[in-house]
């Protein structure tokens, strides 16, 4: 399978950005912690992976779930990885494995580790950005305080990566609007883009996130509400694609996702928390087996039903072998409860299955 529109362009460094460092948070909440536990259902002595470590919410749900669990613990953020080692360090040896790296890592981490295909019983993913990640100003992922415009989920450990400052100061106009029509969806892509082209040419780079919110707030006088009926920030669905584009984060989760059919066993579960339409498609196309190119998803009779087509053998069969047997026929949703309680699960999707 493939995925994506993809903007390949090499953008040249102008901006160092130093790398995050640990810092104290709040405790997390995991999102859809209980039927993630439901879908998972984790037994006594099987080894899971946990894609989007982050601060470690699911992990410790399983771990209190089933004695004697193995976790790997991936995340690509360095300050994420810390918290695994810290986790790792207050639980017998062995049982939490902390790795550092993306989605497109995995491979060669589980390699090192010596972790055969189809080996694993579980693998959930909660992906998106974390609240960790979202209190650190000094990240770039916030509206809420100001900060450099670095949006990297890598933090500073990659040489070269280029952060939002690139993307923001170096791309064209046509690039831009793209971005934030493909990644954002937003309407006012057009004259934001236009708004960050002049904003450039008359008073130089864009180096703070609160000046790109200005920016994009020039644009438009009119008001925006998120799914709780609350204000939202203009510039939130602008922020929204460049974080996704400087993280590749389609791409990788692509990617993950086919790396989790490797590793599971026959039998084994995959659980996905998405937060995004874009990524919600992903997930649901791996596991229904729609092909990434196919612009719509037709059922069997109208993508099959052509008197002039003769299907091989091997095509029937492989309508009828797909990967995965999903466990939840329809998307799972927080409910009202855990969004009044927690309102970043406003957004959750929850899709689970088997692979065949």
């Amino acid at each position: 399978m493939r995925w994506v529109p993809k903007f390949r362009h090499v953008v040249k460094r102008l901006f160092s950005v130093q790398p995050a460092t640990v810092i104290d948070c709040d405790p997390h909440i995991p999102v859809m912690a209980k039927e993630v536990l439901k879908m998972m259902q984790p037994q006594d002595g099987q080894v899971l992976i946990d894609m989007t470590f982050g601060a470690g919410g699911h992990t410790k749900f399983l771990l209190r779930a089933a004695s004697d669990l193995k976790i790997y613990a991936l995340d690509r953020d360095p300050v994420a990885f810390a918290y695994a080692k810290k986790l790792a360090s207050e639980h017998p040896t062995g049982r939490i494995i902390p790795m550092l790296g993306r989605f497109s890592d995995l491979e060669e981490l589980l390699e090192k580790k010596q972790v055969r295909n189809e080996s694993v019983d579980g693998i959930v993913f909660d992906v998106g950005v974390s609240s960790m990640q979202f209190r650190d100003s000094r990240r770039g992922f916030a509206l809420s305080s100001d900060g450099p415009l670095d949006m990297r989920m890598d933090g500073g450990r990659i040489p070269n990566q280029p952060a939002a400052y690139d993307v923001v100061n170096n791309l064209d106009e046509v690039t831009i609007a793209k971005i934030l029509k493909v990644y954002g969806d937003e309407k006012l892509a057009k004259p934001i883009a236009r708004a960050i082209i002049e904003a450039r040419y008359m008073f130089g780079n864009v180096t703070s996130t609160k000046e790109l919110a200005q920016i994009i707030a020039s644009v438009s006088n009119r008001e925006r509400w998120d799914k709780l009926g609350r204000p939202a920030h203009v510039a939130t669905k602008t922020f929204q694609a460049l974080r996704i584009f400087v993280n590749n984060e389609l791409n990788e989760l692509n990617y993950g996702i086919e790396m989790a059919h490797k590793y599971l066993r026959p039998g084994g579960r995959l659980v996905v928390l998405s937060f995004h339409s874009l990524e919600d498609r992903i997930v649901k196309r791996h596991i229904k087996g729609i092909d990434m190119d196919e612009a719509i998803s037709p059922t069997l009779t109208l993508k099959y039903k052509n008197s002039s087509s003769w299907h091989s053998v091997e095509d029937i069969e492989s309508i009828y072998s797909n990967f995965w047997t999903p466990i939840n026929k329809q998307v799972l949703v927080p409910t009202d409860e855990e969004v009044a309680a927690n309102p970043r699960s406003r957004s959750a999707k929850l899709r689970a299955a088997i692979k065949n």
